[in-house]
């Protein structure tokens, strides 16, 4: 079942050949092609040279859900192979559940367009079965078991990165809900080091959600749904925290267009020394 993108006010953008005026370049992939933003690679080319993201002889593995966010990641990752004074490669890696899914749409949009994708089977939906404890946050324990389901196919597959497809919103929303939630400051940084060794890296993190509905309503992204989500057995509802917070934040951009660069600006200016930890205080 393909899943839907709901988009009450963001316009629909025309397929059109490149040129001075327009804000769309038209990428050609495996002799098809793929209509990009200008302001959205822009974007992501920035954040990689900010951070250091990609670099020559990087192998990266990008964990694709078929969501909008992965498959326009893997769109753009293909895209920069093409332009980038350096080589990479790149392989995507969709997580079956175990659960019967249908990922017949995915693999073949990504033999279209010439992007390695390769998909893993596990046990994780008998596995949650079997030990989630009742009121456990599913969205928590299908995180970490997908998370660590990718973790070790690139490390068995001599992998050095692991790309992430989270954005701006998802990051605004993560410190919101760590904030009210749990009482942390914390978010999601543009690259870390995981336990295990691999760079974990989020290439788009700096890209507005928004953008991403625009580029898989402008392709016809055929995008995977909640369908493919295992809380959904679960008859699990969408999580409570994570509504409540992007609702808040809808609501705070609504007073505030420049809601997002202003904690965007706050992400990269921490002043440690203004908060109460006493490990970072010192007379």
């Amino acid at each position: 079942m393909r899943g839907s993108i709901s988009t009450p006010f963001w316009r629909v953008p025309p397929k059109r050949a490149p040129n001075s005026s327009s804000k769309w370049w038209t990428v050609s992939l495996a002799e098809n092609e793929i209509v990009l933003s200008k302001k959205l690679l822009r974007i992501v080319g920035r954040t990689n040279a900010k951070y250091r993201l990609i670099g020559e002889g990087d192998r990266v593995m990008l964990g694709l859900s078929g969501g909008k966010d992965s498959l326009t990641l893997a769109h753009i990752l293909r895209y920069r192979q093409k332009v980038v004074p350096f080589d990479f490669e790149f392989l995507a890696v969709t997580i079956d559940y175990g659960m019967g899914e249908d990922f017949s749409e995915l693999i073949t949009h990504c033999k279209k367009y010439g992007i390695p994708h390769k998909i893993i089977k596990t046990d994780i939906y008998e596995t949650a079965q079997e030990k989630i404890r009742e009121n456990s946050s599913y969205c928590s324990f299908f995180s970490r078991m997908r998370r660590g389901a990718l973790y070790r196919a690139a490390l068995e597959e001599g992998f050095t990165t692991v790309a992430l497809g989270h954005h701006l919103d998802d990051a605004a929303e993560s410190f919101f809900m760590n904030f009210l939630y749990n009482g942390a400051l914390r978010s999601m940084p543009p690259l870390y080091r995981a336990e295990n060794g691999l760079l974990v890296i989020r290439p788009m993190i700096m890209v507005r959600e928004r953008q991403l509905i625009d580029a898989a309503l402008a392709n016809h992204l055929p995008t995977i749904g909640d369908e493919a989500c295992p809380g959904m057995r679960f008859d699990v509802k969408a999580p409570y925290a994570r509504a409540k917070v992007k609702a808040l934040l809808h609501q705070l951009e609504q007073e505030n267009r420049q809601l997002f660069v202003s904690l965007k600006s706050a992400f990269e200016h921490i002043h440690e020394s203004s908060f109460f930890d006493p490990e970072k205080l010192r007379r």
